[in-house]
């Protein structure tokens, strides 16, 4: 299969672009674009998952339909090469959401594969395996997780269902289990599923030559009242970091064959905060060295973290998101950008990116699109 970035350009099938690139960061910056799929919450068919294309000196900010007539696509991923999408209908019904898969036939259109039951309601996150071979889907209202094998014509295959119990303190969100993420380490030998419902990140083994590939190795505890939401490995994969999303603090761990040992507790926002908290999203910068994550409620910031001379984690910057409860950013792969996806105002806004210092700089880059959820990078 050939890859989805270098023919997108060419689908007709529903475009918008915005944004004028400023006179100075045209002389700056090399002629580049960079791709990004968006998974959205629907309001009519026409909404879905969208290819978004960010060219900082030429046309600025253009949107592209790639899958429409779907329900709540919230959470869309590709392979490695980029010639298959797997994203996901954010949905309860009998056998709980689903997720399906895509490939790319050569004009840049999505052709279906598959499409498989997640057995748990409203999945919300989806991890392939390092491998490629396995697909995890987690479900938040389900408080589940499913695991599917990817045949050689990349079908979908009902693999294994874990059922996680429980709940905690904030009886209004964690009534019961809400698996709200699932992520493989780097060598693939386990996986992380952060519960909000319970407090909880469970560490699972992974071993696809046995009939049901996960198992349980240990439970780690978050502080009551928590929620925690996504968890991230840093890029040596030696870190996890846990973003909390119902207190606004980041738990840091080192990390070492399925093992965290807890070295710092940060916080999101000024001790003098007032205000509803809703931590969104977490990611490193490519390269390690800094540490952004996102918050809704009534901040509707970017916060940016980095080790100081003795090895801990520091707060550098606190910035507006540019828009109204930024559920999703992404940088670019070469760090010189930070795209922020807001839900509420139907947005997408870009920052620019000092690589040295690691701090936000706001852009005019701008454009509208219905209920962005979920940015993943393309190249």
């Amino acid at each position: 299969m050939k890859k989805i970035v270098p023919f997108l350009f060419a689908v007709g099938l529903f475009a918008q672009s915005c944004g004028n690139p400023p006179q100075e960061m045209t002389q700056s910056t090399e002629q580049k674009t960079y791709s990004f799929l968006v998974g959205s919450y629907t309001e009519n068919p026409s909404h879905g998952v969208y290819l978004l294309e960010f060219s900082p000196n030429s046309f600025g900010l253009k949107t592209t339909v790639l899958i429409d007539s779907i329900q709540n696509p919230s959470f869309v991923i590709a392979n490695k090469t980029n010639d298959m999408v797997f994203t996901l209908e954010e949905i309860a019904i009998e056998n709980g959401g689903r997720v399906m898969n895509y490939s790319q036939n050569g004009d840049g259109r999505l052709t279906p594969i598959s499409k498989a039951n997640t057995f748990g309601g409203a999945p919300c996150y989806l991890a392939l395996s390092p491998n490629e071979d396995y697909l995890v889907a987690g479900n938040y209202s389900g408080g589940n997780l499913t695991i599917y094998s990817i045949t050689d014509t990349g079908v979908l295959q009902h693999v294994q269902t874990l059922e996680h119990e429980g709940s905690s303190v904030n009886t209004s969100r964690q009534e019961a289990p809400h698996v709200h993420s699932t992520v493989f380490d780097r060598e693939g030998k386990y996986l992380l599923a952060a519960d909000l419902g319970t407090d909880e990140v469970r560490v699972y083994r992974f071993d696809r030559d046995t009939p049901e590939p996960l198992s349980l190795k240990e439970i780690i505890k978050m502080e009551p009242g928590d929620g925690p939401r996504h968890s991230v490995f840093s890029p040596n994969g030696e870190e996890v970091i846990v973003l909390q999303e119902l207190t606004g603090k980041l738990n840091v761990y080192s990390y070492s064959a399925g093992t965290l040992d807890l070295t710092q507790r940060l916080d999101l926002l000024d001790e003098d905060f007032e205000g509803a908290i809703g931590a969104a999203e977490v990611r490193y910068s490519p390269d390690g060295k800094f540490v952004y994550a996102s918050n809704r409620g009534d901040a509707n910031t970017l916060s940016v973290f980095t080790k100081n001379e003795t090895g801990q984690y520091q707060r550098i910057q606190q910035i507006s998101s540019g828009g109204i409860m930024p559920r999703n950013f992404n940088l670019t792969s070469d760090g010189k950008y930070l795209l922020s996806a807001h839900q509420a105002s139907n947005d997408v806004v870009v920052f620019e990116r000092n690589v040295e210092t690691g701090l936000l700089e706001p852009t005019t880059f701008k454009i509208e699109l219905n209920s962005p959820i979920y940015l993943f990078g393309l190249n």
